[in-house]
């Protein structure tokens, strides 16, 4: 089993920043991309960054500009650096990463359980 969990979300107010962290773990031998969504109350989940093994990385046109993923591959660990919130930044964020894991069947996407990240006016 791999498990993923965040950290770092909470209450910031606009134009304020916050790191979020993902540390994920378990029967893992390789991990290939890894991104951050997030959803609001009622709205769809919608992908906000993804980062591949190789350190390329794409962007919802919403916050391009304003954060930024990295990972660091020894931690299997990846980041989002969020600058210039805006109140419509506020909702759960969830991490999740294409496993390879040690057996076939534990190979697939993972997801985290999400962290609350609200931003006020």
């Amino acid at each position: 089993q791999v498990q993923l969990v965040e950290s770092g979300g909470g209450l910031v107010q606009a134009g304020g920043s916050l790191r979020l962290s993902c540390a994920a773990s378990g029967s893992i031998v390789s991990i290939n991309t890894m991104a951050w969504h997030r959803q609001a109350p009622g709205k769809q989940r919608e992908l906000v960054a993804a980062i591949i093994g190789g350190g390329g990385t794409n962007y919802a046109d919403s916050v391009k500009g304003r954060f930024a993923i990295s990972r660091d591959n020894a931690k299997n660990t990846v980041y989002l650096q969020m600058n210039s919130l805006k109140p419509e930044d506020t909702g759960v964020y969830y991490c999740a990463a294409a496993v390879i894991a040690t057996t076939i069947s534990g190979s697939r996407a993972y997801w985290g359980q999400g962290t609350q990240v609200t931003v006020s006016s």
